[in-house]
């Protein structure tokens, strides 16, 4: 009997589970309410919720387990750090989580998840050097080379949303001024939008907007400016074969034109040709690539 391979996708709003069999087909998927206002305790209750479905869905038949969560564990406490879900910052989410299912866990970095799904059966699996990239709530990215994760000795390998790109910029809850995050996630772009307009829009419907004012007009320069300063400091450093783009404002199209002009006119070649494509997993290539760590042959 070919292993099965649950994967858990934290996010700050819903907890997604999926089930992939040893051809990566899906066998089961679902998705719940993190409710992340009820604090840690209830977020890993939650956790063992949407987990047990998957269980009964196969009958309990023996699985691997992968989780990604914004953020990632430290390799020093081996607590979680640098997740903008706040409330389990701090804490040892893999001991919490593995005493609660009683089942044993790997857990990474979301923007890593996406990343490898991608890879290997996305937008970027003709390639061999990827670059997984989150745009949603917040930013991140991910390194794959040859269907396998680069994760780094500090497991930072891609955390490409917290590269300062203005240090005079926005604060960032990193502590740091300026990340890429604070300027073109989407809640980077919803904040700078309600200081300079006193308006509150979702960063969703001020891409998609037909019209706009001249201040709205600066700010929308502004984004495309900063997402090409962003992408062309990770060409420029790392040449990927291809950069795959994913979250909620990778469905902006004016990303794959204007936004890929900003790119290349940062690019330090006289003819950049790196391509920037859309995902093809929808937003759940993130839990897809979580249940692929528990496959040994995609583990770095």
């Amino acid at each position: 009997m070919s292993l099965l391979h649950i994967g858990i996708d934290l996010g700050g709003t819903k907890i997604e589970s999926v089930v992939l069999a040893s051809n990566n087909q899906i066998i089961f998927r679902e998705r719940v309410a993190t409710e992340s206002h009820l604090g840690a305790h209830h977020i890993i209750k939650r956790i063992n919720f949407i987990y047990q479905k998957a269980l009964k869905t196969i009958n309990y038949q023996p699985h691997t387990l992968g989780m990604g969560t914004p953020g990632s564990i430290s390799n020093t406490s081996s607590v979680l750090i640098n997740s903008n879900t706040l409330c389990l910052n701090g804490l040892p989410l893999k001991d919490l989580i593995q005493t609660e299912i009683d089942h044993q866990i790997e857990i990474e970095n979301d923007a890593n998840c996406f990343a490898l799904a991608e890879a290997i059966l996305g937008s970027g699996k003709k390639h061999s050097m990827v670059f997984g990239v989150i745009m949603g709530t917040g930013c991140g990215g991910g390194f794959i080379f040859n269907q396998h994760l680069r994760k780094g000795p500090q497991n930072l390998s891609g955390e490409w949303g917290h590269a300062v790109i203005n240090p005079n910029g926005p604060q960032c809850y990193c502590g740091k001024k300026g990340c890429v995050e604070t300027y073109i996630s989407g809640g980077g772009l919803e904040n700078k939008i309600k200081d300079l307009t006193q308006t509150k829009i979702t960063s969703g419907a001020f891409l998609n907007q037909t019209t706009y004012n001249k201040n709205e007009k600066n700010i929308l320069d502004e984004f495309y400016q900063y997402f090409g300063l962003a992408l062309s400091n990770i060409i420029n450093s790392f040449d990927p074969d291809v950069i795959v783009l994913g979250g909620g404002l990778s469905n902006h199209q004016n990303l794959y034109n204007k936004g890929l002009d900003e790119v290349y006119k940062n690019v330090f070649s006289d003819k950049p040709r790196t391509p920037i494509l859309k995902n093809t997993l929808g937003d759940s290539a993130g839990v897809i690539g979580a249940a692929m760590l528990g496959n040994k042959l995609n583990k770095d």
